[in-house]
């Protein structure tokens, strides 16, 4: 397939037991996962970052913003105290289940011949091949999907259902015969996240119109029913599972150099310092030297 193998690969953690999935292929490396973070004495979390440093050389955090904000906190104030641009906090505006599904994306990349800047950079472009969503038993609290009057006042009517899309582009529909919600327009697998929601409409009705080529089941994230607003909801998104298809995707596009930490990116944003593009073009020799020195090429 024309990828080869890193000898250390990238570590990819996320804060959950619940968001390291079932390995996709053999190649799928081991989710790291950072759980307690939000119990456990700040000291044992700077020991585990940096053991993690010392052991990968980088890595990458992927978590849902409806995690508890102090766990956000605790990320962000280890990763201060290190002092360090090798961690990278991933944190794309997606429900908890695609969280897991791009954290199992990165986890099958990191056992290819990606440096961790190019890596780190992977999850933004992959995150566009992702349709997540959710059926739901009400919508009267959700606040993270753009929700229209009507439907919050329908949301009262005993045994309404909503499907809800949530990525690539927001979109609400009540459930009727005629539902309907876009989806890819590409070949995709799908998981399925079920919640206190009784319903076959996901794994029948949607998965049937969206072509879905294999389906599976897991079970949902402590985060989904605080993203949703519901316990009451089934959970789903697709995605490319190949890992090969993945991998082409990524050495497609063309790559950079950050032009702070010097290290590999695509896209106009280093997910590592959090440097973005500069307006004007940082000159070749300049960024040889950012590359080579890993120091500041401004």
């Amino acid at each position: 397939m024309g990828y080869g193998e890193l000898r250390v690969p990238t570590a990819i953690a996320v804060t959950g037991a619940d968001m390291a999935l079932p390995a996709q292929d053999e190649r799928t490396l081991p989710a790291v996962v950072l759980d307690g973070l939000d119990r456990q004495p700040l000291d044992h979390s700077l020991a585990a970052l940096q053991t993690l440093i010392d052991q990968h050389g980088h890595v990458i955090v992927v978590y849902s913003r409806a995690v508890p904000p102090v766990v956000d906190q605790r990320l962000r104030t280890v990763r201060s105290l290190l002092e360090s641009d090798r961690i990278a906090l991933f944190q794309p505006d997606l429900p908890p289940l695609a969280i897991a599904v791009l954290a199992r994306q990165l986890r099958q990349l990191a056992s290819c011949d990606l440096s961790p800047g190019v890596l780190a950079s992977a999850g933004r472009l992959l995150t566009h091949y992702l349709h997540a969503g959710a059926l739901l038993g009400s919508v009267a609290k959700l606040d993270r999907v753009p929700v229209g009057l009507k439907s919050h006042a329908k949301s009262w009517v005993p045994g309404s259902q909503f499907a809800v899309l949530a990525h690539p582009q927001p979109q609400l529909v009540r459930i009727a015969p005629d539902a309907r919600l876009a989806g890819p327009e590409f070949a995709t697998s799908m998981l399925v996240a079920r919640g206190q929601l009784q319903s076959d409409w996901v794994s029948g009705d949607l998965a049937t119109s969206w072509r879905i080529q294999g389906l599976r089941e897991a079970p949902p994230p402590a985060e989904s029913a605080e993203w949703w607003g519901t316990s009451r909801l089934i959970e789903f998104c697709t995605f490319l599972p190949d890992l090969s298809v993945l991998y082409q995707l990524v050495t497609s596009v063309r790559q950079n150099i950050c032009h702070w930490c010097g290290i590999d990116v695509i896209g106009d944003r280093c997910v590592f310092c959090s440097a973005t593009a500069p307006v004007a073009p940082v000159p070749e020799l300049q960024q040889q030297r950012a590359h080579q020195h890993q120091l500041p090429a401004g």
